[in-house]
């Protein structure tokens, strides 16, 4: 078991989960709602609230309503694992979540007000100054449920289940509250940090989407490193959709010679040929643009005529695009890039996010 001392401490390495296709079968599980925010773990300390982010950097600067809430709510001696969000009416808003990392401190201030974000508490690391990571995780669950019985928001604590068919309803209803799928946890397992020692099981679809460029892989110039999506809207503007990147190397290779005849003036008749000079930045996200995200990675892109589709396996939409990268599933020689819409993809019922919290009460 980790000493006082340094499970009081950042950095602690979160712990992290595979991908599954299913919710597993079998008894033993914890069944929790995944949430789509930022991952964070909470050190309250005496007079003092410290939030690391999952790649182990301070979070607090960032969200000071946020370090405020924690340090009037939560117990001193305790570290919590859990997920920052930031909702509104419509269910959560990741989008507004990303602009509150900023590096101005008086928009930082702003947003605070604007769009002040909330903590939902998943796991339990140390309580009363030590450290209970050598528990199974139904017992450090009690432990956080009488934690945190009375607190209030910002602070929550997300619903949990041990019954599957209750778990496949979550996965199905809590989407349209903006929730990422649900996360099976074993219910004798310690905590690990840095290991993969739960599952997450995400939302699966597949849509037709335009190849309208790519990016190089790494500093190469002869494999793919992703591929640039687009969708076709009401008014028949190709959008930029999002990207497609985890290949082979053989892949990277094949597709760079598969493309190379599409780049011939590409940009000549491009629907993104603006792009090509505006600066990162701009109001619209840009195959091309910088972001706080990026950090100082090269997203110069190569534009392709926009003659090709495949078909990719995606999650949700976060607003007009995928919130995560998609998974390249096969090119559609049968598909032409004019049927490639967004009326394709599916839509997802509304749900209300206050009742994704009372759904885990008895």
């Amino acid at each position: 078991m980790a000493t006082t001392s340094t499970v009081l401490s950042p950095p602690i390495e979160p712990m992290l989960a595979k991908v599954a296709d299913e919710l597993p079968n079998g008894e033993g599980f914890l069944f929790e709602p995944k949430w789509d925010g930022f991952r964070a773990i909470v050190f309250r300390k005496a007079g003092e609230v410290v939030i690391q982010s999952r790649d182990l950097r301070p979070l607090d600067r960032y969200f000071p309503e946020l370090a405020k809430a924690l340090g009037e709510l939560l117990p001193r001696g305790c570290v919590i694992d859990g997920e920052i969000v930031v909702a509104t009416g419509g269910g959560l808003d990741f989008d507004a979540l990303q602009q509150r990392l900023h590096p101005a401190a008086s928009r930082v201030a702003r947003l605070a007000q604007e769009t002040p974000a909330s903590f939902i508490a998943f796991d339990l690391i140390a309580a009363g100054g030590k450290s209970v990571m050598a528990l199974p995780q139904s017992e450090r669950r009690t432990r956080l449920e009488q934690l945190l019985g009375s607190v209030r928001p910002p602070v929550y604590l997300t619903p949990m289940t041990q019954d599957r068919a209750t778990a496949a309803d979550w996965l199905v209803r809590f989407e349209g509250a903006g929730l990422d799928g649900v996360m099976a946890k074993p219910a004798d397992a310690p905590y690990q940090p840095g290991k993969r020692a739960m599952f997450k099981i995400k939302h699966a679809r597949t849509a037709d989407c335009v190849v309208a460029g790519f990016r190089w892989y790494k500093e190469t110039r002869d494999a793919v490193g992703s591929l640039l999506l687009g969708l076709y809207n009401d008014a028949g503007v190709l959008q930029h959709v999002g990207v497609t990147s985890a290949f082979t190397m053989e892949m990277r290779r094949q597709l760079a010679d598969e493309l190379e005849h599409l780049r011939k003036n590409a940009m000549q008749d491009h629907p993104w040929k603006d792009w090509a000079t505006a600066a990162a930045g701009d109001a619209d996200r840009m195959p091309g643009a910088k972001s706080r995200w990026s950090a100082g990675k090269d997203l110069s892109w190569e534009p392709v005529r926009p003659e090709r589709v495949c078909e990719v396996k995606y999650d949700h939409l976060q607003g007009d695009r995928f919130r995560h990268a998609t998974q390249f599933l096969r090119w559609r020689e049968d598909k032409q890039p004019a049927d490639c819409r967004y009326d394709q993809l599916e839509v997802t019922t509304p749900f209300e996010l206050a009742r994704v919290f009372g759904a885990g009460k008895k």
